[in-house]
């Protein structure tokens, strides 16, 4: 098991932003991770990836326990945050290939095609900086995918994107799937759910409500058009 969370607990003061969330991701799945704003789901990433500390709860990333050895789980991870965090002033080849290095894989020649797979060759010697959303929304992909890592986190990573540009990102995320990797992704675009995705686990109120796998997945997706939404909106509630 690539990805394995147990009783994760992410606490700001009194609130509580994820009660006790145990997830497992095992290689070849894409996983989405899917709630209403305000429901833990961007909270419990960055815990995952090391980037807040949680309150209870245990994180094992290829089998590295991430509190006994921080610095190793976090290095088997690629996070790809919203909004993205890059170096402003690095090219995007020299964004993602500082990233592959900074995993162990200098000079990686799947860098280039990492780059090449999602259209970002016309733009790879501009600056981060200059960049629009959808372009910086493809570095961070890309980012998250360098090196060696097998555990990808994304959070909303394909919003923003236009159709040339959304199904690059899907054919890459099926193809690393496909290579072995374990993928968690947060989105509120159903439909990219719905053609991505071989499990849904919805979220709210920072604890999951609903964890659908195969085969009821696929009776779910066999009732057509809005399947997901129905299931979606009978789950979570409305706060206006």
């Amino acid at each position: 098991m690539l990805l394995e969370v147990q009783g994760l607990t992410v606490t700001y003061g009194r609130r509580m932003a994820v009660n006790g969330l145990s997830i497992r991701v095992d290689a070849g799945e894409i996983v989405g991770l899917l709630g209403p704003n305000g429901a833990g789901k961007t909270t419990a990433l960055l815990a995952i990836a090391g980037a807040l500390a949680p309150a209870s709860g245990d994180v094992r990333i290829q089998g590295v326990d991430s509190r006994a050895d921080p610095l190793a789980a976090r290095a088997l991870v690629g996070l790809a945050d919203q909004p993205p965090t890059m170096y402003e002033y690095l090219t995007v080849s020299e964004h993602v290939e500082l990233v592959a290095e900074a995993r162990g894989r200098a000079r990686d020649p799947r860098t280039k095609k990492l780059l090449e797979d999602l259209g970002l060759m016309p733009v790879a010697d501009r600056l981060i900086r200059e960049l629009s959303f959808g372009f910086r929304q493809r570095v961070g992909l890309a980012a998250s995918l360098a090196g060696d890592t097998r555990v990808i986190l994304l959070d909303e990573t394909l919003n923003g994107l236009d159709p040339h540009a959304s199904r690059a990102a899907r054919e890459t995320l099926k193809t690393a799937a496909h290579a072995g990797s374990a993928i968690l992704m947060s989105t509120h675009l159903l439909g990219v759910a719905e053609r991505l995705c071989s499990r849904l686990v919805f979220m709210d109120n920072g604890v999951v409500v609903r964890d659908v796998a195969e085969p009821e997945l696929g009776r779910l997706l066999a009732k057509g058009v809005g399947a997901i939404e129905d299931l979606y909106l009978s789950l979570v509630g409305f706060e206006a």
